[in-house]
């Protein structure tokens, strides 16, 4: 189809709500990549790591809130479920990575500040990010790698298990005040921001064509 006045841009569609959730995604999900790569502290300093991650968060947030006004009128309601605890997550790593701009690894308070609503969060993104795919597979499992809505709850969910990873891998033991596993955590941080990312860039064609389906069928019932 050749494009219209009407047809929805794809990579540059500002009135577009879910266009906005895209880059919004896309650039808190870049954050999360790139801050635990070691060279990001050793080019700028200590504490901008976790300044990274407390902005990446932001943006975050602010995506998950415009999700969640757009599935209030959803089909399936288990899309609007998805993105409120998705939303609940973002405002408990907003409250974990600002408390880590702060507290450090040595600090007593560590694991009750940072750890437990990252630990949290990261639990609310699974659990959102499973509903999401049973809403995409309605049920709890299916393979339709051919299908873009399938394709982007999948590489969701597998960002999901990754920031899970992370947060387990984080925990400081009391007994030692070290972290458990300080690789597996930046690793799989940046694993799951990546995997965010991938997610968030195959949201904008996806949402574009959805616009486009729904500008058609519109003139056909007219």
């Amino acid at each position: 189809m050749a494009k219209t006045s009407e047809t929805p841009g794809v990579w540059w569609a500002p009135r577009r709500a879910s266009w906005w959730i895209g880059v919004l995604f896309a650039i808190g999900a870049t954050c999360f990549l790139v801050a635990p790569f070691p060279g990001v502290v050793q080019l700028f300093g200590s504490g901008v790591d976790a300044a990274i991650f407390f902005v990446g968060s932001i943006f975050f947030t602010t995506a998950a809130a415009l999700q969640c006004r757009e599935t209030y009128h959803a089909d399936h309601r288990i899309d609007w479920w998805s993105s409120v605890i998705q939303f609940a997550g973002t405002l408990l790593f907003n409250v974990d990575t600002f408390r880590a701009l702060q507290t450090g690894f040595d600090d007593v308070r560590y694991d009750r500040l940072v750890w437990t609503p990252d630990a949290v969060g990261s639990a609310c993104f699974l659990i959102s990010g499973y509903l999401a795919f049973i809403a995409v597979c309605s049920g709890p499992a299916c393979w339709r790698r051919r299908s873009p809505e399938w394709q982007i709850a999948a590489v969701n969910l597998l960002g999901c298990i990754a920031f899970g990873i992370a947060a387990v891998a984080s925990y400081v033991v009391p007994s030692t005040g070290s972290v458990i596993d300080p690789a597996a955590a930046y690793v799989a941080t940046a694993c799951g921001g990546l995997c965010f990312l991938i997610g968030a860039v195959l949201l904008l064609p996806q949402s574009a064509r959805e616009l486009e389906a729904a500008a058609t069928a519109g003139h056909l019932d007219q």
